[in-house]
C-alpha cells in the first residue's frame, strides 16, 4: 500500500487552535530553560527512537509532541512488512537529527492505543504534533515516498507550531551522525500568519479570516494561508451556532439544505469527518439545480479544510462524483 499524503489540517475543532499557541509557548519555554543551562538538553541520537506503552504513553508521545513531532510506529513481532519498515524509519530518525521522534509501539502488548488510533492493519504510522494525532500512512513504502511524508511533517511542525527539534549531541552521534540543521530565515509573510493564528486563539474568527486574504492578495498559491482561510471561515460560520437546534433541525428535515450545510459544519468541527461529507452527499443526490450547487460548494470548501490528499477526501470525491453523475 502507498503511503497516504499527510494533510496538516486533519480534524479541526477549537481546542486545535489554541493548541498550537500552547505548543509554541511550550517550545519557547523549553528552549529558553535550556538556555538558562548554558546549552543543556541535548540528546543522544539512541533516545531519539524510544519503545511506549499505554503507561507511558501521555509522558512519552503526548508531552513530548509539545516540544518536537513524535512519528509512531505500530508494529508487531508477526509482521514481515515491519521488518522492513520499522529499521527505516529508525535510521530516518537518527538522519533527521532530532526534528521528530520515533515511538514503537507493539500492538499485541498495547492493542488499547491501536483501538484509540483506529489502526486496521500493520505497520501504520501516524504523528502527534501538540497533542494533536495525524495519520501518515499504513504498509509498506518507498523511501523517497516516507522522506517526502517527513518533511512535510517537520515543515508544518515548525511554521505552524514553533517545533524546531531537539538538540543532539553531536559527540555522541559519532563519525555517521547528521550535522545539525541550520536556522532557516523567516519567510516574507509569518508576521501576517502568525496574527491570524492569534485572532484564531482570541476567537477572533473574522480577524483570522481577513489576515489570511491579506496573504493570498499577494501570494494567490501559499498553502498554508489557503488551508488557513478554509478553517477559519469554518469556525466563523459555526461560532453563533445552537448546536443541539442545528442537530434537531438537520435530522427532522432532511430536504432543507440550509439544515444540512449546518449540521455538515458541526459534524466537521466535532471530528465527525465522514459525518459531515456523507450528509452533503446525500444531499446532493435529493436536490437539483441551485440548492445542489450550493450543496456541493459547501463539500468543496470542506474538503479543503481536511486537505484533498486525505483519504477519506478522496473517497467523498469519488462518492459526490457518483451522486452528480
Amino acid at each position: 500500500m502507498q503511503p497516504r499524503n499527510m494533510s496538516m489540517s486533519g480534524v479541526v475543532d477549537l481546542a486545535a487552535v489554541k493548541a498550537a499557541q500552547e505548543a509554541k509557548s511550550k517550545a519557547e519555554q523549553a528552549r529558553a530553560e535550556a538556555a538558562r543551562q548554558g546549552g543543556g538538553g541535548a540528546v543522544t541520537p539512541a533516545s531519539l527512537v524510544i519503545d511506549v506503552d499505554e503507561a507511558g504513553f501521555e509522558r512519552d508521545v503526548l508531552q513530548r509532541s509539545t516540544e518536537v513531532p513524535v512519528v509512531i510506529d505500530f508494529w508487531a513481532e508477526w509482521c514481515e512488512p515491519c521488518k522492513q519498515l520499522s529499521p527505516l524509519l529508525e535510521r530516518l530518525a537518527v538522519e533527521y537529527n532530532g526534528r521528530f521522534v520515533l515511538a514503537k509501539i507493539d500492538v499485541d502488548a498495547n492493542q488499547m492505543l491501536m483501538q484509540q488510533f483506529g489502526v486496521q492493519g500493520i505497520p501504520a504510522v501516524f504523528a502527534v504534533v501538540a497533542g494533536q494525532a495525524l495519520p501518515l500512512f499504513q504498509g509498506a513504502a518507498a523511501e523517497a515516498q516516507i522522506r517526502g511524508t517527513l518533511d512535510q511533517l517537520v515543515q508544518v511542525a515548525e511554521q505552524r507550531f514553533g517545533l524546531t527539534g531537539l538538540t543532539v549531541d553531536a559527540d555522541a552521534a559519532g563519525p555517521g551522525g547528521s550535522p545539525a540543521e541550520q536556522e532557516v530565515p523567516a519567510g516574507p509573510y509569518d508576521a501576517l500568519l502568525e496574527a491570524a493564528v492569534q485572532a484564531l486563539d482570541a476567537g477572533d474568527f473574522g480577524g483570522a479570516v481577513q489576515a489570511y486574504r491579506n496573504v493570498l492578495a499577494d501570494d494567490p498559491g501559499n498553502t498554508e494561508a489557503k488551508l488557513g482561510l478554509a478553517q477559519a471561515e469554518l469556525l466563523q460560520r459555526v461560532q453563533g451556532l445552537d448546536p443541539q437546534k442545528v442537530r434537531h433541525d438537520a435530522a427532522e428535515k432532511p430536504g432543507d439544505v440550509a439544515a444540512q450545510i449546518a449540521g455538515a459544519d458541526l459534524d466537521l468541527v466535532g471530528g465527525h469527518v465522514e459525518d459531515a461529507f456523507g450528509r452533503l452527499i446525500d444531499t446532493v443526490r435529493r436536490t437539483a439545480g441551485d440548492d445542489r450547487d450550493a450543496v456541493r460548494l459547501r463539500l468543496l470548501e470542506l474538503f479543503e479544510v481536511v486537505g484533498a490528499d486525505d483519504p477519506r477526501v478522496v473517497a467523498a470525491r469519488r462518492a459526490l462524483a457518483r451522486a452528480l453523475f
